[in-house]
């Protein structure tokens, strides 16, 4: 029972942010910040563009929402060491789309969507660059393997449990 609440959850979420688009898969103009991040971080945002599928600003934008997802659940040292880790950090945080919420969900379905409520709204982000959210998974490791070249393992480890 409870599986099947968390699927209707996630439907509904996914539902919602693709309403919004006039044209699903269509990514708008690139914004001032999207255009920025994938300047600041070439070799990150590159690499996303081309495992995505998409265009620098949309990884930019992409690497900034899982990025702030991180960092809303990350200890602000632990974040500053995977901030270390990535050139120009606080432009890709700004070129990410604001994310939706799960504010406002209680008891039993505010526990459901709990860890999963974050990837959700990283998916509903993700949609608002014009990019599928089942790209999230995708894009996850990519940040993760980026983060360990430069900061090793243990600094990837803390992004990689925070982005489960």
């Amino acid at each position: 029972m409870a599986k099947q609440v968390w699927i209707g959850v996630v439907c509904v979420a996914l539902a919602s942010a693709l309403a919004g688009r006039a044209v699903a898969g269509q990514a708008a103009k690139p914004t001032k910040a999207e255009v920025n991040a994938a300047k600041a971080s070439p070799a990150l945002v590159g690499e996303l563009s081309k495992e995505l599928g998409s265009s620098p600003e949309q990884a930019a934008g992409a690497a900034g929402a899982l990025f702030g997802l991180a960092k809303s659940r990350m200890q602000p040292d632990e974040f500053k060491q995977v901030s270390n880790s990535v050139p120009g950090m606080s432009a890709l945080l700004a070129a990410a789309p604001a994310m939706g919420s799960t504010k406002g969900t209680s008891g039993s379905l505010s526990q459901l969507t709990g860890q999963a409520g974050g990837l959700m709204a990283a998916a509903s982000a993700f949609s608002k660059l014009g990019l599928s959210p089942e790209l999230v998974a995708k894009a996850v490791p990519i940040l993760t393997q980026f983060v360990g070249k430069a900061g090793g393992a243990n600094v990837a480890s803390l992004l990689a449990n925070v982005l489960k």
